[in-house]
């Protein structure tokens, strides 16, 4: 009984030992995801701006007005919208670097493995963050690119980085096509999967009586890169709010289950203990009348 009393009391032990750190990650992530909502927000009316200004200047290529011929051309065959001839796939998996985010990494991983399974043509794989290499390195599917330790505080210059070497890739044809796979951030209870067409461009020309200057095609080729570049910058983001946002529910769901445990395990302990006290008292007290007999 004794015995089991000490098992009871070393479990306790650990298990507060566990609930200050879940507790304490909780408290960390919580601060991420405050800071981190503030820069999703502060990013949200570039990309948003980038959209409507490369819609305006495809609008003056193709759509309105008596575009120049040169305009047209250039527009309708720019390397970035149009087909590159080549059938191979490439899905950008943006994922986590570490651990203890709960379904996170799991679900983001499942959505890639989905669309892998999904062409009839050849795929392959951009991973990004430890936990998609790691992944996707375990299956039959060729790894083009892995992008480790980018994003634990995303930047553009690394947004860059990632953008150029699609482009890259896009333009010498060894990917007809890229799909990006990354988690974005609704609110701190509520992320979702996201699936997007990365390249080739495809974007609504809409009419518009901006005027734009130099000629639209030549501002396709400074635009357009700087478009993809944000693209990327949202989603690192987005995914990164949303790992710190499912990290701290996973923590908190944590430190909740270690304090019911906790309760549990001190009822066993003190029925254990009382247990163990009124053994030992009957054992006196049989000592007791065995020496008066």
């Amino acid at each position: 009984m004794a015995e089991n009393v000490r098992v009871i009391k070393d479990r306790i032990g650990n298990i507060e030992n566990i609930r200050q750190i879940t507790k304490a990650m909780n408290a960390i992530a919580m601060t991420k995801v405050t800071r981190m909502k503030r820069r999703v927000a502060a990013v949200r009316p570039y990309v948003e701006g980038f959209d409507t200004l490369v819609a305006e200047i495809l609008a003056q290529s193709i759509g309105t007005g008596e575009p120049r011929a040169a305009d047209l051309h250039a527009a309708e065959s720019h390397p970035l919208t149009v087909d590159n001839g080549s059938s191979d796939v490439g899905i950008l998996v943006l994922n986590s670097d570490r651990g203890l985010c709960g379904r996170f990494k799991g679900e983001i991983n499942r959505k890639g493995e989905e669309l892998l399974l999904g062409h009839d043509h050849a795929v392959k794989i951009l991973a990004g963050g430890e936990k998609a290499r790691a992944y996707f390195a375990r299956r039959p599917v060729e790894i083009l690119k892995t992008y480790t330790h980018f994003y634990e505080d995303p930047t553009p210059r690394i947004a860059e980085q990632i953008s150029s070497d699609l482009i890259s890739l896009y333009l010498e044809g060894a990917l007809g096509r890229v799909i990006l796979v990354y988690m974005r951030f609704v609110s701190d209870l509520k992320q979702r999967l996201a699936v997007e067409e990365f390249l080739p461009i495809r974007v609504e020309a809409k009419g518009s009586d901006a005027l734009i200057e130099p000629d639209p095609a030549r501002m396709l080729d400074v635009v357009l890169p700087l478009y993809l570049q944000g693209k990327i910058f949202s989603a690192l983001l987005h995914t990164k709010t949303s790992e710190d946002a499912i990290r701290r529910q996973a923590m908190r769901n944590a430190t909740d289950n270690a304090d019911d445990l906790l309760k549990t395990l001190t009822r066993s302990y003190n029925k254990a203990r009382q247990q163990s006290i009124t053994r030992e008292i009957s054992d006196i007290m049989g000592g007791a009348e065995a020496l008066r007999d």
